[in-house]
């Protein structure tokens, strides 16, 4: 039994299937999760449309049609979920599922239920975002759900949180022509990236006017009828700011509480509601498998696809772990910016000695062709072997770009890997293997 048909839930289901186990998937909302619905794909449509309409230099724009397109777009995708689940031969049942020990399952949907024993279940119920107890969200107060729903462009927005969603939807509000101000309480935007990856963005923002405080605290609202107010602290001195909306954007919180039932199957919970899993994704109960949002690591889908794998290959008597070392982080900003591995500041913590390479869009063809000469690629190696152990991108594709180096990763290879690597030309992959010449040719000076 799979519980959610999110990204990583339906890809256990369809792993499961295709190994031949009998499948039953519950799902208490939409075919495909958050992700297909109200996250991924929904934003990554209103960022593209936001990006044409800038570049296509129109004076308005005509907002109803681009939340048609990403209708159209969200329900092809949950339809290609269910469609996929159907033609596995697996039992959706529609209806939130209910724990009752550690071998059954009920899934209720008004009036009716269906009661579900399994042999292995997979917990993947995924996340929502986080309330501020002085944010609720209603009215003006916006989540990340309500904020992708609106039917026409806010005259104004705050966004409380700087991290990837509020930078993403923030920025893409400013293309259309929101006046957006950021509060951040860290002391730059996107914390967790190297401030390097993060100045593009925050340049790009202000270019469209965006007002960027760091080190902000958000402490109270105040709700009008036609606008709010935020009051914060702006590194310790108290400052206003109104607008049309506020959307909260301070992450995201595991569905593990509610009527799931953990405690009737003695599933064992930790802090912030997250589920402890093994290197095979299982809980204290062996049978009973859990991915995605609701584990340790950060909420990104990719990372709930991976899981789901490892978690199908433990039930099928495979010895598959997790090994995070080569998960990609993506921002989709513009530029956009992608992580993998080691930073040099987080080898150097290690103790690793490190060589590192980087190499510029600015003087790449394609980077040029594109008007997006803005950005780098950086590669970092163990000095001695010369074993790639991270990378950094901002820049045009980025999220694209840092699937090669991932792979590096992966499989171990050198800077020496990389550069003999024929690209194309021209290309923006060119940029990854002059990057890692850049690294060799300093390592052996």
């Amino acid at each position: 039994m799979v519980i959610g048909s999110g990204p990583g839930e339906y890809t256990a289901a369809k792993r499961a299937a295709d190994a031949g186990l009998r499948v039953a998937v519950a799902e208490r909302g939409p075919i495909g999760g958050v992700c297909t619905n109200i996250g991924c794909i929904p934003s990554k449509v209103l960022i593209s449309e936001a990006h044409r309409f800038e570049i296509g230099g129109r004076p308005d724009v005509d907002f109803a049609e681009v939340q048609s397109f990403k209708d159209a777009v969200v329900n092809k995708q949950s339809g290609g979920v269910g469609f996929l689940l159907k033609n596995k031969n697996t039992d959706v049942i529609q209806g939130e599922a209910r724990l009752i020990n550690c071998y059954e399952a009920i899934v209720g949907q008004g009036d009716t239920s269906t009661r579900i024993r399994f042999e292995y279940c997979i917990l993947a119920t995924g996340s929502r975002p986080i309330e501020l107890p002085a944010f609720p969200f209603g009215g003006r107060i916006l989540s990340s759900t309500e904020a992708l729903g609106l039917q026409q462009v806010p005259e104004s927005l705050i966004v409380i949180g700087g991290g990837y969603i509020g930078i993403e939807l923030g920025q893409t509000f400013a293309k259309f022509g929101s006046k957006v101000t950021v509060l951040e309480g860290a002391d730059q935007i996107l914390p967790g990236f190297e401030a390097e990856l993060t100045r593009p963005v925050a340049k790009k923002l202000q270019e469209k006017q965006v007002d960027i405080y760091t080190g902000a605290i958000a402490e109270r609202v105040e709700q009008q009828p036609d606008r709010v107010t935020v009051h914060f602290k702006d590194n310790g001195n108290p400052r206003q700011v109104t607008a049309q909306f506020v959307l909260v954007t301070v992450g995201r919180r595991p569905n593990t509480d509610g009527n799931l039932g953990l405690e009737h199957a003695g599933v064992r919970l930790a802090e912030r509601g997250l589920i402890p899993v093994d290197e095979q994704c299982r809980t204290n109960v062996p049978h009973i498998f859990a991915i995605g949002d609701i584990v340790a690591g950060p909420a990104l889908a990719h990372k709930a696809y991976y899981e789901a794998k490892v978690a199908v290959e433990a039930i099928t008597h495979r010895h598959a772990k997790v090994d995070y070392r080569a998960l990609p982080l993506v921002v989709f900003s513009d530029p956009e910016a992608a992580s993998v591995g080691l930073s040099e500041t987080e080898a150097k913590a290690r103790g690793t000695e490190v060589v590192t390479g980087r190499a510029s869009y600015a003087i790449n063809g394609r980077a040029l062709a594109l008007r997006a000469g803005e950005g780098f690629v950086k590669i970092v190696a163990e000095k001695d072997t010369e074993r790639i152990v991270g990378a950094q991108i901002v820049g045009a594709e980025a999220s694209n770009l840092i699937a090669e180096l991932a792979l590096a990763i992966e499989m171990s290879a050198t800077l020496e890997d990389i550069a003999l690597t024929i690209h194309a030309h021209p290309t923006l992959g060119e940029i990854v293997m002059e990057a890692a010449e850049a690294a060799i040719s300093k390592r052996r000076k």
